[in-house]
This record gives structure tokens, C-alpha cells and sequence, in this order.
């Protein structure tokens, strides 16, 4: 593959646990790579390591996604313009802090919604001109439906889900796929800590196969792992009666 045809990922997020492992899955596929995030020295690190186990070229740009004001500057001064953007931008936050600490749940919701809008929609207007291109936005299952445990957080991908939802609609005759990727539990430093359920907790490597897979395949929305379509249908289907009582 020429120099000129390789496609550049960038990615938003690139510090976290899932955004590197994204980042080996498609610079083995041979896509030159873009790590975007507030640690770039930890993401250099990463990108010396992208440069000399894949043979493609990898850098390091600081990106603070709740500074919206530096998005614009941000993406104009990339060197080479994307062919597909994947944001892994997330905050889980402290959901009895954020219920009673306004600042906090404003944190949680800027982070997970209207900071991304900011950002992709600069993505997504640079597409449309250009006339291809993908987006893939990291949601979260925690966003089909509130629950007592994480409201904040599952209140802010609801509306993250949506507006991916929207722009698919309203991109798909410029030729641009955007996918939406609902994760369940996954192990990294943000639920470090935490009791999941060995039987359905990934890892990142999993997750970032299945986003990869997915979207070579255009699929509208991923579930990583497949099984959670399923059992966020059964959640959604139920009565709001009986779901209120459960302790979830």
C-alpha cells in the first residue's frame, strides 16, 4: 500500500484502554493512526510503539474535549485530514457526587454528549465536503435505559445514542457511515475496582476487534459483546410498573 492511499484514523480519547487497543487493531489493518487526548505524553509512547510494531505512521496531538472552543483550531491544524474518526471519549463520574453536586453531573454530561457534538459535528461537515468517510462514536448500553445506579451517566449516552442516530440519517446520502457502538462491561482503569460479571465483562482487544469487524461490514450499531442486544432487549421490554422496584 502507497504512502498516498493509506487512510488516517484519528482518535478521540486515544489515552484510555479501549482507544489503544483500537489503535493496534486498525494500524495492523494498515491505516495510519492519529492518538487524541489530554495525556500526549503517555500517547506518544503508544505511538512509538504503533511505528515500530506496524510499520505505519502514528502521532501524538493534545485534545481536551470539554475546552470546545480549541475544537475548531484543533482539527483544522491536523496534518492530514482523517478518513474515519472513532471518539472512546467517556467519563462513568460518581453518580451520588453528581446527584447532589451540580458541577459534577454537569461534568459527566458535557463529557458523554455535548462536548462530542462539538467535535464530530467539524467531523461531519468535513466529510460531507469532502464526500466519504466514517464515524464511529463509543455509546454504552447504560444509555437504553435509566437506572438507578448510573442515571447521569446512562442519561448522557442516551442522548449521545440519538444524536448518532441523527447524523447516520443525515449523512448517509453523502456517502459517510457512521456506526454506533453500544459496549457492555469492560476492563479498564475506569472500572477498575468494580464487581462485574466475569461472563460478560470484555477486554479491550475484543472490543476493538468488534468495532473494526462492524464497521468494515457498515453496521449501523455494534454490541460488543453480541449478547448484549439481547439483553438490553429484554430490559427495555420491561413494564415501567415492575422496572422502577428492581434494584439495578
Amino acid at each position: 500500500m502507497s504512502q498516498l492511499s493509506t487512510p488516517t484514523l484519528l482518535i478521540l480519547g486515544a489515552s484510555s484502554d479501549v482507544g489503544r487497543a483500537i489503535a493496534h487493531q486498525y494500524a495492523r489493518h494498515g491505516y495510519q493512526i492519529i492518538l487524541a487526548g489530554r495525556h500526549p505524553e503517555e500517547m506518544e509512547k503508544s505511538a512509538n510503539d504503533l511505528r515500530i510494531r506496524y510499520r505505519t505512521e502514528a502521532t501524538a496531538v493534545y485534545f481536551d474535549a470539554l475546552d470546545t472552543s480549541s475544537h475548531k483550531d484543533f482539527y483544522q491544524s491536523l496534518e492530514s485530514r482523517p478518513e474515519g474518526v472513532v471518539s472512546v471519549i467517556g467519563l462513568l463520574g460518581d453518580q451520588d457526587k453528581g446527584f447532589e453536586d451540580f458541577d459534577h453531573a454537569e461534568q459527566i454530561v458535557t463529557t458523554n454528549f455535548t462536548a462530542l457534538i462539538s467535535i464530530l459535528n467539524l467531523v461531519a461537515n468535513d466529510f460531507k465536503q469532502r464526500g466519504s468517510g466514517f464515524i464511529i462514536g463509543v455509546s454504552s448500553v447504560a444509555g437504553e435505559r435509566g437506572r438507578q445506579s448510573n442515571f447521569l451517566y446512562g442519561s448522557a449516552k442516551a442522548g449521545f445514542t440519538a444524536y448518532l442516530s441523527g447524523l447516520r440519517n443525515a449523512l448517509y446520502t453523502h456517502n459517510i457511515h457512521v456506526m454506533t457502538v453500544n459496549p457492555g462491561f469492560i476492563h479498564t482503569s475506569m472500572t477498575e475496582g468494580m464487581d462485574l460479571p466475569g461472563a460478560l465483562t470484555l477486554e479491550p482487544e475484543d472490543v476493538a476487534r468488534d468495532i473494526y469487524r462492524a464497521q468494515q461490514k457498515k453496521r449501523n450499531i455494534c454490541y460488543t459483546g453480541w449478547y448484549w442486544r439481547w439483553i438490553m432487549l429484554i430490559i427495555r421490554t420491561i413494564p415501567e410498573s415492575v422496572f422502577k422496584r428492581l434494584s439495578l
